[in-house]
């Protein structure tokens, strides 16, 4: 193996981990940021009947109407929507202080385990062996010059 190839070959294996890397912080962090939102809205947890106005890829869009008769649709959509349709209507749970937080009723962030849980269990199944099969590759070419 020319040493060019070996630098590019180290060079990839770090890219590789790196991004295997940041991809599970991020997940990590995806994790926490929606227990932070739960924790929010038990702390100031109101509760409504709303109605799904749109579903999409990226947000579902809900309209509730809190008791003092303001009517709320938060931009960023409703947390934990799988299975909804629109103009269904379904029990939400939202924080009092700040209703742009809903998230349906009954639901929480323990949701999130399973799909961030398989995209770091994945990501980790490419990088790992590519990550050892390079460092492989690497040990039998130094013995060789």
């Amino acid at each position: 193996m020319s040493p060019r190839s070996e630098k590019l070959l180290r060079i990839g294996a770090r890219v590789l981990v790196g991004i295997a890397a940041v991809l599970t912080l991020l997940c990590v962090t995806l994790f926490f940021a929606a227990v932070r939102n739960d924790s929010s809205i038990t702390d100031h947890r109101g509760l409504a009947d709303a109605e799904v106005l749109s579903v999409s890829f990226d947000r579902t869009l809900i309209r509730f109407v809190t008791p003092d008769g303001v009517a709320h649709t938060p931009s960023l959509g409703v947390l934990y929507p799988e299975g909804l349709e629109a103009g269904q209507l379904v029990r939400v749970e939202y924080n009092t202080e700040d209703p742009e937080l809903a998230r349906v009723a009954g639901r929480s962030a323990s949701l999130t385990l399973l799909p961030l849980g398989t995209t770091v269990l994945f990501t980790w199944l490419v990088a790992g062996p590519a990550w050892w099969f390079s460092r492989r590759l690497l040990r039998r070419s130094a013995p060789a010059e």
